[in-house]
């Protein structure tokens, strides 16, 4: 496993290389889901995955960026699903963007997730990690060196609300709920993209960010294995909650296809208790 993590740390110098020197536009292809894809996304995607094929324990990868699954090794051990580039169209403006992965042993659903990092290309360049076995490891580069600064803890109850999705689609229970939080005097924290908002969520201590089922997306638009999955574990870890809509844990999906998304919030206990309690009596 520290050989993955290891080789991640190694893609994370390339990327934010490539995101620093390289055309920024658009390539003129969609992904799997139908989604523009910037040449920094193609870039990101061709880093990773030439960087895992000298990774032997990985069997597989599947990526955000292609349909199907990418065969690696015969006798590898892991299979690792990750986002490239996520928040790639906001890298033309210079605001933060990350990359996710997740690392499964066995077929890629929750509970087969071991563990999962995510990397923040910004002022800094930062990397979280996130196992069964303790509190999530934050790593930043310094001297180019990733060096360990400490373990992320959440607290009970938070101050930001990072609100995602497409307002005049969100249900009306879900308008009312984040609208209590603010009332509350939660500060809104929302940059567009999931790990630089998470991020901030988890080490100023807490908040919660939401992505819901809307009308025009009702089943989200975050992918369980790419995006969802590794932050719930890394939220679990230190202390908070991962939940979907229905109130169930989202390390306790089971996707039917590698593409899958799902509505998603996580947060520090107080505020998903909160919004679990206000989803049911909507409901």
């Amino acid at each position: 496993m520290q050989t993955i993590f290891e080789t991640i740390k190694s893609i994370a110098h390339k990327i934010d290389y490539a995101i620093k020197t390289e055309d920024l536009g658009y390539c003129g292809d969609t992904n799997s889901s139908g989604e523009d894809q910037l040449k920094l996304d193609v870039k990101s995607d061709f880093i990773i995955e030439e960087a895992f094929r000298n990774v032997s324990i990985v069997k597989a990868l599947i990526s955000e960026e292609k349909e199907g699954v990418l065969e690696m090794h015969k006798d590898g051990k892991y299979t690792i699903c990750y986002d490239p580039l996520d928040g790639s169209s906001l890298a033309d403006v210079n605001l933060s963007v990350g990359s996710i992965f997740g690392i499964y042993d066995g077929e890629p659903q929750g509970s087969t997730l071991v563990a999962s990092a995510y990397v923040v290309y910004g002022p800094r360049v930062e990397l979280v990690i996130a196992t069964k076995d303790g509190k999530p490891k934050h790593y930043r580069v310094i001297n180019e060196e990733f060096t360990l600064i400490c373990d992320i803890s959440l607290e009970q109850k938070g101050k930001l609300n990072a609100p995602g999705g497409t307002q005049k689609n969100w249900a009306s229970y879900h308008k009312a709920f984040i609208d209590s939080l603010f009332a509350d005097g939660y500060r809104l924290r929302y940059s567009g993209g999931m790990v630089p908002d998470l991020h901030q969520i988890l080490l100023k201590g807490g908040g919660l960010f939401s992505y819901p089922g809307t009308t025009d997306v009702p089943n989200g638009k975050l992918r369980q294995l790419f995006e969802v999955m590794p932050f719930a574990l890394v939220y679990e870890q230190a202390g908070g909650q991962a939940i979907n809509d229905k109130g169930e844990r989202l390390l306790e999906l089971i996707p039917s296809h590698p593409h899958d998304t799902t509505p998603c919030f996580f947060g520090s206990n107080e505020e998903i208790d909160k919004l679990t309690k206000a989803y049911q009596e909507a409901r």
